[in-house]
């Protein structure tokens, strides 16, 4: 089992940005395909990014030119930039090795 733990969420003006880091632990983080996925009020989770262990990355459109996931192996860390943050990015954000979850992070964003 891979514990993950989010940070980085909280409260940030339209146009503004967060980092949110993703701490794994365990030696598998390398090998492993990373997602981010978020959940707003009242709608289902959805997945926004994703990291394969090779590197390769996908968005949703809605985050496209303005979310950038990325790792740091050495640290067994995932992280998601977030600029241009919009209110209708508001949203728990987690972070998924599959089957594992993390508790996710809050982000908040004001207009």
């Amino acid at each position: 089992q891979v514990q993950l733990v989010e940070s980085g969420g909280g409260l940030v003006q339209s146009g503004g940005s967060l980092r949110l880091s993703c701490a794994a632990s365990g030696s598998i983080f390398s090998r492993n395909t990373m997602l981010w996925y978020r959940q707003a009020p009242g709608k289902e989770r959805e997945l926004i990014a994703i990291m394969t262990s090779g590197g390769d990355t996908s968005y949703v459109d809605s985050v496209k030119g303005r979310f950038t996931i990325s790792r740091d192996n050495a640290k067994n860390t995932v992280y998601l930039q977030m600029n241009s943050l919009k209110p209708e990015d508001t949203a728990v954000y987690y972070c998924t090795i599959p089957p594992d979850w993390g508790q996710g992070t809050q982000v908040n964003v004001s207009s």
